[in-house]
């Protein structure tokens, strides 16, 4: 064998040796996409997952929003028609009893009626219960709609 025939050989044997090497490489490459590929696959639809998951909250949010204050509304206009007509609100009341001995006359009589901060009080009372319930309901929704599913 001729000293050129060696070294053609050789360089046969080199350029084998690189495309077992580069293909090799190819195929670790090309598994590592595939493995990367299915993750990014597999984020894209927990994210997705996610998102409607997000909008669907924000909805429930909303609407609970919404129900708090339109209660809010009809309570701040109940106080103001019984602001203006106060005769119009009824409350349930009982009236101490007139013992036997005293006189009975209506000189002094009064038409029974709360007073002012009664009145004020009863109103917050009433809104803040109104409050409580909205967000009772929305956190039921919210454990239901979270957790639960």
């Amino acid at each position: 064998m001729s000293y050129l025939s060696k070294i053609m050989v050789i360089m046969i044997l080199c350029l084998g040796i690189g495309l077992f090497w580069l293909i090799d490489k190819n195929k670790s490459l090309r598994n590592e996409y595939n493995n990367i590929n299915q993750s990014l696959i597999q984020q894209i639809a927990e994210n997705k997952d996610y998102q409607l998951r997000i909008n669907q909250l924000n909805q429930l949010d909303n609407r609970h929003l919404q129900e708090l204050v339109h209660a809010k509304k009809e309570i701040d206009q109940l106080r103001d028609i019984s602001e203006r007509a106060p005769e119009r609100v009824y409350i349930k009341a009982e009236c101490p009893k007139v013992s036997a001995t005293s006189t009975t006359s209506l000189v002094n009589a009064n038409t029974a009626r709360p007073t002012d901060t009664a009145i004020r009080n009863y109103w917050i009372l009433r809104e803040r219960i109104a409050q409580s319930e909205r967000i009772i309901l929305g956190l039921q929704d919210y454990i239901r709609q979270e957790c639960i599913h």
